[in-house]
């Protein structure tokens, strides 16, 4: 199964991982549209990144999330309807959406971001 594995333990905080997520998937620098978050907390950084686990799959009315061959859960845009369930519905926070798309957004584990890691927070397996 490929996955992002993320070392918070690693994590500088210095949001390149954001930023080429953003660009990759929308195109932009606005990391409010990027599929992995970086949370400042007390001691460090937390890295937010789907682990690809499919409980959003079992919330999706519209059946519009589904696990491809290589474990990774993706969303069908065409399917989706917006209603946002699977980003109230994810208890590790790691569905997103942004007011600007019609459809939420996640991690598909394109590993652009670990390529990019300055500090090797992130890996892909």
């Amino acid at each position: 199964m490929r996955k992002l594995i993320a070392d918070s333990s690693k994590c500088t905080g210095c949001g390149v991982c954001e930023e080429v997520c953003a660009s990759t998937c929308f195109k932009t620098t606005d990391k409010e549209k990027s599929a992995i978050r970086i949370v400042e907390e007390e001691g460090g950084y937390v890295i937010k990144v789907c682990d690809q686990c499919g409980d959003c799959m079992k919330m999706c009315s519209s059946i519009a999330l589904n696990k491809a061959d290589s474990g990774v859960v993706k969303l069908t845009k065409d399917a989706c309807t917006g209603c946002l369930i699977c980003v109230a519905e994810c208890l590790k926070g790691y569905m997103f959406y942004h007011d600007d798309l019609p459809v939420p957004f996640k991690c598909v584990a394109c590993g652009r971001c670990a390529k990019r890691c300055p500090s090797g927070a992130l890996a892909l397996s």
